[in-house]
């Protein structure tokens, strides 16, 4: 029985070690491949000094008397940037599109504020400050939503020509907080390198051939365990709490595109409510999951194109 207890204790061990050793591995190969990287990933779009750090913005399809389309990512998305581009690529032909990738994002650098919305929301109203635009369109997908709202309730003198929402958040909407200790565990252990490098085209959601898939990997991989994104995440409840009594100004044209994928049974009826909000107004309920700008780019931008010229004539 000694014997056996022996054996077993020592099994237990060794794999214990061999555990240890493993995850040792995965995460000095991690940081010395962080390293490696940082040196490769490509610059894109310009800084803007924003408090303390500096916050990326990508501009396209400027030109004379082009209304400006400004988009803020849905939360921790690693390159707002490529995450947009099938949807910036359709609309830069009929507007400016600025793409402004938040403190931790993208090539933005970290931020030592707190991620309240209150600083989220002044943020942003710094960015769209020295992006010296008026008159402009201002939206993004999921939780910008939400940041938008804010953002329309606490400056009512911006010139916000419309909002355009893709899948997103909704301020009344439920929220239950997400457990992501194993999710952060495998992040800082290095495992989740893993799984991507394996295969970064299932790992990125991307197609075969998108060129950009090993910036876009290497982008992904450099804020996956991002301190900034961590701090949204754990005050994102709070920052629902702050704005559920907000809506939207009833003259505050508004185009809504709603995924009819989602598993939620209220998605849609939560979209609804908040569009009666408005005088003008749009919602378009599309096939396919949250992610409708990579999915369904086409059909967004030939949708925001006729809403806009609808409401300049």
């Amino acid at each position: 029985m000694k014997k056996a207890l022996k054996i077993s204790r020592n099994i237990l061990l060794g794999l214990l070690l061999v555990i240890v050793l493993f995850l040792g591995g995965t995460y000095l190969n991690n940081q010395i491949r962080l390293k490696s990287e940082a040196k490769k990933i490509e610059a894109y779009g310009e800084q803007l000094d924003v408090f303390d750090g500096k916050i990326n913005v990508v501009r396209s399809g400027s030109g004379e008397g082009k209304q400006s389309i400004i988009l803020f990512p849905g939360f921790g998305t690693a390159s707002p940037h490529y995450d947009f581009l099938p949807l910036t690529t359709k609309l830069e032909d009929d507007f400016e599109v600025i793409i402004v990738e938040p403190f931790g994002y993208g090539l933005s650098t970290p931020t030592k504020r707190e991620r309240t919305i209150d600083n989220i929301v002044e943020e942003m109203h710094e960015v769209i400050q020295q992006l010296d635009v008026e008159n402009y369109v201002l939206g993004g997908h999921s939780v910008a939503g939400l940041y938008t709202v804010n953002y329309v309730n606490r400056y009512p003198d911006e010139k916000v020509a419309a909002f355009l929402g893709v899948d997103t958040s909704v301020p009344t909407q439920k929220m239950e907080m997400i457990n992501m200790s194993w999710f952060n565990l495998l992040k800082k252990s290095g495992i989740m390198r893993l799984v991507i490098d394996a295969n970064p085209v299932k790992g990125l959601g991307v197609t075969k051939d998108n060129p950009n898939v090993d910036q876009m990997r290497m982008v992904t991989l450099k804020n996956m365990d991002n301190p900034t994104q961590n701090a949204e995440l754990d005050l994102l409840l709070e920052n629902f709490e702050a704005t559920k009594e907000m809506t939207l100004p009833e003259d505050l044209p508004t185009l809504l595109f709603v995924a009819l994928n989602d598993s939620r049974d209220d998605w849609v009826s939560e979209h609804e409510k908040q569009l009666a909000q408005v005088k003008t107004g749009k919602m378009v309920q599309l096939k396919g999951d949250h992610y409708l700008h990579h999915t369904q780019s086409e059909a967004i931008a030939k949708e925001t194109i006729e809403f806009m010229k609808e409401l300049n004539k």
